[in-house]
Order: C-alpha cells, then structure tokens, then sequence
C-alpha cells in the first residue's frame, strides 16, 4: 500500500493492509524500539518477534529496566523540577546512552552505509525526539512514534499538572520541529480505545464515535483508520470520569478520545504524518491480542510495518 501526497489538512482514509511477506522487497531498515515510561526491555518481546519473522525487519530494543526508571528521582533534587521547568540533562542522560548503545547495536546489522528507524512507545517518542536533538540525525530516516505524548499540557488549568516537570515543554521549544521528507520522516500513531469523560457534570455528545476529531492539526496530514475494528464507546461511567482525569493532565481536557493513557490530541504532531487507529490500547502491559489489542499487536501492526519497509 502506499500513500499519495495529499494537500495540507486532508483527511485519508486507509482500507487496505500489507501483505505479511516481505520476500520480494529489499532488505528492511533495522529499527530500534524506545521503551515508555515504566515499561522494560521484556515487554516488546512479542513485537520484536513479529517484526523479525513476519517483516524482515531486525529490531533491536533499548535496554531498560523498571528499576531503571527510578533514577529520574534525581530530578526531584533539582530546584527546576519544583518549579516546573526541569531539563533533561542530566536527569535523562542514562537513556539517551541506552538509546545511543541501541543505535550502535542496529547499524552494526546493516549490510551498507544505510540507515536505521526509531519506533518510540509513549514517552519513548518524545525522548526520540531528544535523542535526534542531541546526537544528530544523520543514522536514523524514520522516527514512528505510538502513543507518544508530544505536547505538554496548557499553563493555568486549575487540576492539571504537567507530569513531566518540563521536560515536554523543553522538547516543544529545543528540539527541531517534524517533518515528512524523503531523507527523514516523523510519523505519529494515536490510538482511539476509549473516550473520557469530566468527573462531574454531562459529556459531550458520543453519538459520532468515530470521527473525534474536530481540528487537524496544522500543516499536517490526519489519517483516520476505517477497517474492521471499531471504537469502543464510552459513556459517563466510573471508568470512563478516572481515564478523562488521565488525559485531562495530558492535554487539558477530560472530554476527548485516547488510547486509555495518551489522548488522541497529543499523540499527533505538527510538520508530522498523523495516524490515527480505532480501538488501539496504549501498552503491551495489561493488552490482550484479541480483545484489547495495542499498538504491537498483529492486527495492529500490519497498519503500520509498512512505513519501515520504504
């Protein structure tokens, strides 16, 4: 399948899905996969499996524990972080070294002087994102993110707090803005598993679950997943108010659509090819294949492999 160039805030709608033999394309890119926020190596086993045998394509997963996360409590030392202006460095140096070993690790199956994908998961996308910034871009052509949250929540909500003590907003206002090129492609999957709804009071209207999205993002491209799988729809029930107070810290609203952790609105990024999928969870922990299936999933997977075969 491949996608036409489209002008600026076009709608696209995809049908059809690859085929699951690679044997008569070249060789794939190898690509390496950036874990999220307390996710570990472990938990993209399946992924990286299905990536290998069914599409060809050699993965290697950036080394993480759980443990390891709890090392940006150093952040908690620093007067930026209480201020709510905290910068990556050096809080963040241990992963973008764990990315940088991964990296070194994929060129070294390459078979030419090519270059390598970055696949960020959740917080893994933004901190592709910082990875890019400050080692170069010159070894990757691809950064897809899924389920990333890419912009940092609106200053002077009452209730929201940004989570991540500045360091979107640092990404936002440091790091080179996305682009759709030939030598380098930003693209962004959001999932649409459930919709939010506010804590107290009425929701909006739900009765057209499957067109969410009221503003595309500026110059970019919206892709709207129309095949088999459909939203979950969600109305005003005790699970829907606790996952729109999730989202309400990403984003500054409660009311939208979201994986179940990132809403739709901050997985999409400006200058970005955006993708967004129906039905999707956000992470392997806690997913099921069949009935809650997240981004890795096959069926899942197969809508977006594709972009690293190219």
């Amino acid at each position: 399948m491949s996608l036409l160039p489209t002008p600026p805030h076009s709608t696209l709608t995809v049908t059809s899905t690859i085929p699951t033999s690679t044997t008569s394309l070249a060789a794939p890119r190898p690509a390496v996969i950036l874990p999220g926020l307390g996710n570990n190596t472990g938990d993209y086993k399946d992924l990286v499996l299905t990536l290998r045998e069914v599409y060809g394509v050699p993965t290697v997963v950036t080394k993480v524990s759980r443990v390891d996360w709890l090392r940006n409590a150093a952040g908690l030392l620093d007067p930026n972080y209480w201020r709510g202006t905290l910068r990556p460095r050096p809080v963040l140096d241990w992963y973008l070294e764990r990315v940088d070993e991964a990296v070194a690790e994929a060129k070294q199956l390459l078979a030419d002087d090519g270059k390598i994908s970055l696949i960020g998961h959740s917080a893994g996308g933004w901190l592709a994102r910082l990875y890019l910034e400050e080692f170069g871009t010159s070894n990757i052509s691809l950064l897809l993110t899924l389920g990333s949250p890419h912009s940092a929540p609106p200053k002077g909500l009452p209730g929201v707090i940004d989570q991540t003590r500045g360091l979107l907003d640092y990404v936002e206002k440091n790091c080179a803005p996305a682009v759709y090129t030939p030598e380098l492609k930003y693209i962004c999957f959001a999932g649409r598993y459930i919709r939010g709804a506010r804590l107290v009071g009425n929701s909006k209207d739900t009765s057209n679950n499957l067109n969410p999205v009221d503003e595309e993002p500026n110059d970019s491209e919206l892709i709207k997943d129309n095949g088999n799988q459909k939203s979950l729809s969600a109305t005003p029930s005790l699970r829907a108010r606790f996952i729109g107070q999730g989202y309400k810290q990403v984003c500054g609203e409660a009311d939208v659509w979201g994986d179940g952790v990132v809403p739709e609105v901050s997985a999409h990024l400006e200058g970005a090819l955006n993708i967004s999928l129906d039905g999707v969870y956000h992470s392997p922990v806690g997913s099921d294949d069949t009935t809650r299936p997240w981004y890795g999933s096959p069926s899942v997977l197969e809508k977006w492999a594709h972009h690293l075969l190219t």
